[in-house]
């Protein structure tokens, strides 16, 4: 895979470049080293594409982790839980939060999903994480329009993502991110 675009968010570009040169160059080799050809194996049964050979969203996370872990990146996960009176007798709801890979508090998620998910890890997730002392910044790695439209219907893209956080405008909640734009 290739990197085709970048997105500095809340002055991520700068941030990462300065305190996580090192990983930052390691994800940029990581992902010029996965090979997507060999992940082209999902037949489509959507309308639409009906028996199209599809990019596999599920095969690219799973190789991204492997290589992760291969580089001791660790996946994280977080308990949280929450009580919610309206639904009385001290209702609480219990769950986790999880982070696909940190190494020196820098947080990665590479999400090749759908697109509500893409936002969430910026807006949300990542937030919560640096909240935790776990991650100072992140990085988001996501595709490319031209990919997505090979892979299932609904599936984020850089495109969209920049468009909806240069809208959306930078919280003081915010966290520097740099979102990186892959392609085949």
């Amino acid at each position: 895979m290739k990197i085709i675009a970048k997105f500095s968010f809340k002055g991520g570009k700068n941030f990462i470049t300065k305190h996580h040169k090192k990983e930052l160059r390691e994800i940029e080799e990581l992902i010029s080293s996965v090979d997507a050809s060999v992940l082209k194996t999902k037949i489509s049964k959507e309308k639409t594409m009906k028996g199209k050979v599809l990019y596999s969203p599920i095969g690219l996370n799973k190789k991204f982790k492997e290589l992760f872990l291969k580089k001791k990146w660790k996946t994280v996960r977080i308990n949280v839980r929450t009580e919610v009176p309206e639904l009385g007798k001290k209702y609480i709801h219990k769950g986790f939060r999880e982070i696909d890979a940190v190494k020196n508090k820098l947080g990665v998620e590479v999400q090749f999903g759908k697109y509500a998910f893409m936002v969430y890890n910026v807006a949300a997730k990542m937030t919560i994480f640096n909240k935790q002392g776990l991650i100072d910044s992140g990085i988001e790695i996501v595709p490319m329009i031209s990919l997505a439209k090979q892979m299932s219907t609904g599936v984020s893209y850089f495109e969209q993502m920049k468009t909806d956080l240069e809208y959306r405008g930078i919280s003081n909640i915010d966290i520097p991110v740099l979102v990186i734009g892959v392609d085949v």
